[in-house]
């Protein structure tokens, strides 16, 4: 199924904070490709994606995935607010960037999970052999997405520690970390299922 920018924009509403509408409709071709070719090729329904866990590394919690990457653009945009209020230095943030790639940031994921027979969400094969920053960054070249916007996608993850990373992959790498650490900590203290 082919989502319209305005049903992506229903599962992450900054993608309307984008001024750029060719930017938008490149984060939403991509977001196209990751919904459908995902969970090892047969496509994720929306519901299904709503339901994945923000991550396989931090126990059963009650955070998913949607969640995490509304939460990232979200706190993106804060940070860039106060870091432009807070200095009297200006602090070049391109907010179309930054926010397209907190969006693209793990559209790998939907590839790099699959689900087993049960229908558990597992890291599939595809998963083992490609991480999503690489799957993300792959996409995003083949609809076009600027080069800055890429380099998010590609540094925000621990394959960026051995590069510079520009001030929007700065911001997103933080926010990104700020709900892993939290999803981590909750995961420690979890009820075991029954």
């Amino acid at each position: 199924m082919i989502y319209t920018t305005k049903q992506i924009a229903e599962i992450f509403p900054n993608l309307m904070d984008i001024k750029d509408a060719s930017l938008r409709d490149k984060v939403s071709a991509v977001w196209n490709e990751a919904i459908n070719t995902g969970c090892g090729g047969k496509g994720w329904t929306v519901a299904e994606l709503r339901a994945v866990k923000f991550t396989l590394l931090a126990g059963d919690i009650e955070m998913t995935f949607v969640e995490h990457l509304n939460s990232c653009s979200r706190q993106c945009i804060a940070i860039a607010d106060v870091l432009e209020s807070a200095f009297s230095c200006t602090i070049p943030i391109n907010r179309d960037y930054l926010i397209a790639g907190a969006l693209l940031a793990d559209c790998g994921k939907p590839l790099e999970f699959d689900k087993d027979a049960a229908g558990n969400v597992i890291k599939g094969s595809f998963g083992e052999a490609l991480r999503h920053p690489f799957s993300g960054v792959a996409m995003a070249y083949k609809h076009g997405v600027p080069a800055e916007v890429m380099h998010i996608i590609a540094t925000h993850s621990h394959e960026g520690d051995k590069v510079e990373r520009s001030i929007e992959s700065i911001i997103f790498h933080h926010a990104d970390f700020v709900d892993f650490d939290i999803a981590k900590w909750l995961g420690k203290r979890a009820k075991p299922a029954k």
